[in-house]
Parts: C-alpha cells; sequence; structure tokens
C-alpha cells in the first residue's frame, strides 16, 4: 500500500465518522485540503437484472475511492408489508443482502433511497401507490396519460403524493422500514426533488395552502420516522429547498412554486444532497457556474453532499468550489448517473474518474 493509499484511507474511516457525528457536535472551520472527505455514488435499481449488475461493479467503485453508495429502490424490491407495491421485476431480500455484504467488505457505506412525495411517475408510466391507491394522489382525477401542464406552467414531469392524506404516512413509513432493515442501514435517502405537483387546486385538503408549509410537512413527516422514531440519518436532495430568482438556478435545479421558505421549517441535522448540471445558468451573470446553495445551506446549519451528474467539466468546478468552503459540513462529493450500471461500466465513467482524482487529492493534503 502507498503512503498515499495508507492517507486516503485513514481520510476514508474518519468521513464515514463525519456523517454521523457532525449531527451532534458544533461544526468547526479547518482546512479544506485536510478535512475528510466523502466521495459517494448515486445509482438506481429498477429491477432484478439490475441488482445484479450492482454487485459485480462494488469492487470496481472501491477501487475508485467511493466509500458512499446510495441505492435508489423505490418500488423495486420484493416489500411484504405491501406486496401490492412491488414493481415488475423486484429485487430479491437474498439479493440486496449480497450487497451489503459486499459494501461492508469494501469499507462502503450503503444507503438506500425512496422517492418520497414527487416522482410518482415518469412520462407515461404512474408508479405503484398512485396505481393501487389513486385517492392519494395529490392532483386527483387530472393529467390524464400523465399530459397536459401543471399549475407553474411546466410539461407534467411527475406525479406527487397528498402531503395531507392520512393514509399516505403508515404505507411510506411500511415501506421505510423494510428497506432499513434489509439494507442493514444507518440512513436512508427520501428523493423529494424536483416536486412541481404541490398544493393542488383540486385536492381538498392542500388547495390554498402555502406550497413551503406543504412540503415542509412532507420532510418533518419523513424526518419524525426516520430519525427520531428509528435513530437513523436522513438525506434528501435539496433542490426545493433553493430560491431559484435568488440563485439564478431556474425552475429544475430550484423552486420557482413556493417551496424554498421550507429550508427554515425543517431540522438541521438532514444531509442536503444539492445537485447541479450545468455549466452555466441565465441571470447569474458570469460566464461560467456558480453554485452559491452550497453555502447557503451551510451557513443554515445543514450538511453538504454537493453533487453532479455526467458533464466532467461540471464536475471539477463544482468540486473547486465546494472545496473552497471553509466548513466540515461540506462533507465531500456525489455522483449519480441517473440508471443502472451496466457491467464493467464504473471503471469507464468520466466524471467518476475525475471527482476521485479531486476528492483523493484534497483528502491526502496534496
Amino acid at each position: 500500500m502507498t503512503k498515499r493509499a495508507r492517507v486516503f484511507g485513514l481520510s476514508l474511516i474518519a468521513a464515514i465518522g463525519l456523517f454521523s457525528s457532525c449531527a451532534q457536535r458544533p461544526a468547526t472551520t479547518v482546512p479544506s485540503a485536510k478535512r475528510p472527505l466523502v466521495l459517494g455514488f448515486h445509482v438506481l435499481i429498477e429491477s432484478s437484472k439490475a441488482a445484479e449488475a450492482l454487485i459485480g461493479e462494488i469492487p470496481s467503485l472501491s477501487r475508485q475511492g467511493v466509500n458512499l453508495l446510495i441505492v435508489e429502490v423505490d418500488y423495486n424490491y420484493e416489500y411484504v408489508s405491501h406486496p401490492e407495491l412491488r414493481g415488475k421485476d423486484p429485487t430479491s431480500a437474498a439479493t440486496i443482502k449480497r450487497i451489503v455484504g459486499l459494501c461492508r467488505t469494501h469499507g462502503i457505506r450503503l444507503v438506500p433511497e425512496f422517492q418520497s412525495l414527487g416522482h410518482q411517475s415518469w412520462e407515461e408510466k404512474t408508479y405503484p401507490l398512485l396505481i393501487k391507491y389513486p385517492h392519494l394522489d395529490e392532483s386527483p382525477g387530472k393529467y390524464a396519460g400523465n399530459k397536459g401542464q401543471d399549475p407553474w406552467g411546466t410539461d407534467f414531469y411527475c406525479r406527487s403524493w397528498c402531503p395531507l392524506h392520512p393514509d399516505v404516512q403508515p404505507i411510506i413509513t411500511d415501506l421505510y422500514d423494510e428497506l432499513i432493515d434489509v439494507f442493514e442501514a444507518d440512513a436512508l435517502h427520501v428523493g423529494m426533488d424536483e416536486v412541481f405537483i404541490i398544493g393542488d387546486t383540486d385536492c381538498p385538503r392542500c388547495a390554498g395552502k402555502p406550497t413551503a408549509e406543504l412540503f415542509a410537512r412532507a420532510v418533518n413527516d419523513a424526518h419524525d420516522h426516520i430519525v427520531k422514531k428509528r435513530g437513523k440519518e436522513m438525506m434528501m436532495w435539496a433542490d426545493r429547498l433553493i430560491d431559484g430568482e435568488a440563485t439564478g438556478y431556474g425552475l429544475w435545479e430550484a423552486s420557482k412554486n413556493g417551496t424554498h421558505p421550507a429550508i427554515d421549517m425543517i431540522p438541521k441535522d438532514i444531509i442536503m444532497c444539492d445537485w447541479h448540471y450545468e455549466r452555466s445558468y441565465e441571470k447569474q451573470g458570469t460566464k461560467q457556474a456558480t453554485f452559491p446553495s452550497v453555502r447557503i445551506f451551510i451557513d443554515k446549519g445543514f450538511r453538504v453532499l454537493p453533487t453532479s451528474f455526467r458533464d466532467v467539466k461540471v464536475v471539477k468546478m463544482f468540486i473547486d468550489q465546494s472545496l473552497a468552503v471553509p466548513s466540515d459540513r461540506m462533507l465531500g462529493h456525489l455522483c449519480t448517473i441517473w440508471h443502472g450500471l451496466e457491467p464493467g461500466q464504473a471503471a469507464r465513467l468520466p466524471q467518476l474518474k475525475a471527482a476521485s482524482k479531486q476528492i483523493r487529492k484534497a483528502s491526502s493534503g496534496n
């Protein structure tokens, strides 16, 4: 083992401890080049085949320095509490246990994700919750075929469940519990990105209510179960808590439907996965993108895991700017591909290679 590898290995151990320790003690300012950093990878399991492919890629992810793996499962698991909500080709508990064992062997923290509130459909496909329980839909009887425009003038994107319906949480917390247990997880990622359908005028419970309060209610309900009841950490996508007008990010990576004031209505121990994918943003007035949301969340008291997609130049810019924030609440970086891994793909991903190089360098202090 090289000197750099030994230093990096020690920093990974510290990084894993950082996730839990930061929630209990005040953050301190440390030199950016010496803080323990997380290199995360987010991947989808949309079928049993995708789960098998992921198993084969875990050693490669480890070799690249990945020490956090967020596995988005959603309805693609053999749920026992609600078998009616299983997808068409769900992953078995036995397969998940193989993923758990491999991650443990390779020192990777494994966190399942369940997309909550929004993303209850994609294009023409509606997911099991609102198929089996259509009365839980935030926009009941609307958007036939998942087509049309939402109230904010956006082409219909994805359905939401009603955050105030009394029947929602008992179902969803059952699914949360099963994922936490089968993954033997110390945290759960609850999604909550790109929520456009909220406070719908035809929802008998939500119509007329401030969207920020409705969004905060959904976040707080999840937090009450995951953190307060189960004693686990909670992660979420951060975009609905960002003011799209003030930051210049725009409609997708920030909120323009009034949910952003919820940032002051939710617990500060939630880890914010702050995703941004573009090289420049309209209205920012700069030739290349700036990412003000990282400091916004840190100043509010949150821990932040900046997240990128496939543009290598954005990955490098985002990491450089994030590392310049002198706070140990800036945890590192998260890469995502928004699909499952194919055999041999992990070693070829240019965005992961770029992130790994920068995080290794910063972690080793060179």
